[in-house]
């Protein structure tokens, strides 16, 4: 037998391995494409490249675990960078600024984390879903309008309102971005969606 074909058959078959984040990461984007439903693991494992469930099952025995896995990653993520940017931060304006900073900053550079924050229901997925307002990142930006109110920053209204008038702007904003019908970067469209949904709670 030739030499070196002898040393192809006897050589171990390289399979492909992937890590858990990989595993995350294509989850992630085809959440944010196609929908929690509609996303199976066989697409997660095209997704990766690999020939078998074995890669992912090491991490997440289901879909329902990935989506939860994401949920949590995400989430956390925006908790700690909320507390970075109160701790550097005083003033509601400031704080609600670099908050939008991150999120449009998020949507060109990583536009699935926005989609999945917007679009991808938890209720699907996790087995006692709570409303994304009650999840600890959002009662801290809650309370940045609750402060807001009482220093004087912001109209005198309830402070769940200012939040639903002002994230009403922004998140319209976004999903129009990702969406296409507003066709340039999100950046493009930042200070004129803070001029308007500041200028909507902003006591004059």
């Amino acid at each position: 037998m030739d030499q070196e074909l002898e040393t192809e058959l006897v050589e171990p078959i390289q399979i492909k391995t992937v890590t858990q984040d990989e595993v995350l990461q294509a989850a992630l984007k085809l959440f944010a494409k196609k929908g929690y439903f509609n996303t199976s693991l066989t697409d997660i494992k095209d997704a990766l490249g690999v020939t078998t469930n074995t890669g992912i099952s090491q991490f997440f025995k289901t879909k329902q675990a990935i989506a939860q896995a994401l949920h949590e990653n995400i989430l956390d993520s925006l908790s700690i960078s909320i507390d970075d940017i109160r701790r550097r931060n005083r003033k509601a304006a400031e704080q609600l600024r670099e908050v939008v900073d991150l999120l449009f900053k998020l949507t060109d550079d990583a536009p699935e984390i926005v989609q999945f924050l917007l679009f991808v229901k938890s209720e699907e997925f996790l087995a006692e879903p709570k409303p994304l307002l009650d999840s600890p990142a959002f009662n801290k930006i809650k309370r940045i309008f609750q402060n807001g109110v009482k220093d004087g920053e912001m109209k005198a209204i309830d402070p769940m309102l200012a939040y639903t008038y002002f994230f009403g702007i922004i998140n319209q904003t976004l999903a129009m971005v990702l969406s296409g019908d507003l066709p340039k970067s999100a950046e493009t469209y930042q200070a004129q969606a803070w001029l308007v949904a500041w200028g909507c709670i902003v006591k004059k």
